[in-house]
């Protein structure tokens, strides 16, 4: 058996292993993982991650879970152009503070912002209200700003003069809220060239496949859930 990863392209960390796999030619077999139907949390699925998250990998008898270790192991396995992720100690630091902050701000507040605005109304029947809406929205740009100007500061990328794994993960979490009309870019010039710089490092075409899924509302309608992962998501976001 060959590499097989398992992913949904809803996902942020999903989307940036298929781009990475892909734009470096990695040859693997895509296992969707409907995380709306809860297949992430059947009993064949925890045989590949107990963990019951995506994206997971498996290659032969050998299973991995968590974005971040996905990418490096492929990074490592497959001997990608040290760009993704470099061998110069300074400029693989700037990579790895990046992965190491995303969780519980850019990805968190991307996310967060995304629910709640996708949720609520499906859980109450009216819209967010505006000042939890206000609120999401300052939130993120709290991350936004930081991002700017300690992340990226005045360079073409997180890391100098080329696209890294760390750029890659940041912009799939935040063109997250697209899906419900938010844009992150708007009235960020910096941000905006940036992403385009991104898109274009990876390829605009791969890019605009990787978001289809994401980019089309009807995929996150009531009736994509099963009533299982609505309960579940209702104790998180209904509070």
């Amino acid at each position: 058996m060959g590499l097989e990863l398992y992913l949904d392209m809803l996902s942020q960390p999903c989307r940036a292993v298929y781009i990475f796999a892909r734009t470096n030619n990695i040859p693997f077999e895509f296992k969707r993982v409907d995380l709306l139907k809860g297949q992430h949390r059947t009993e064949e699925f925890q045989k590949v991650n107990m963990l019951m998250t995506i994206p997971a990998l498996k290659e032969d008898s050998f299973t991995l879970a968590e974005s971040i270790a996905i990418l490096l192991y492929l990074a490592r396995k497959f001997k990608t152009p040290d760009h993704w992720y470099p061998a110069e100690l300074q400029k693989r630091a700037r990579v790895d503070e990046y992965l190491s902050w995303q969780h519980t701000t850019m990805r968190a507040k991307a996310n967060d912002l995304l629910c709640y605005k996708m949720l609520l109304p499906i859980f109450t029947g009216k819209p967010v209200p505006a000042e939890k809406m206000q609120s999401l929205t300052e939130e993120l740009n709290v991350v936004l700003n930081q991002f700017e100007q300690k992340f990226l500061q005045d360079k073409p990328f997180i890391a100098g003069t080329e696209v890294s794994l760390a750029d890659l993960l940041a912009l799939e979490e935040i063109i997250e809220p697209l899906i419900v009309g938010h844009d992150p870019f708007e009235g960020r010039p910096k941000l905006a060239a940036w992403r385009k710089r991104v898109e274009g490092a990876v390829g605009q075409q791969l890019c605009q496949e990787a978001h289809g899924v994401l980019m089309d509302p009807s995929n996150l309608s009531a009736d994509k859930f099963t009533p299982e992962i609505l309960e579940l998501w209702k104790k998180l976001y209904l509070k």
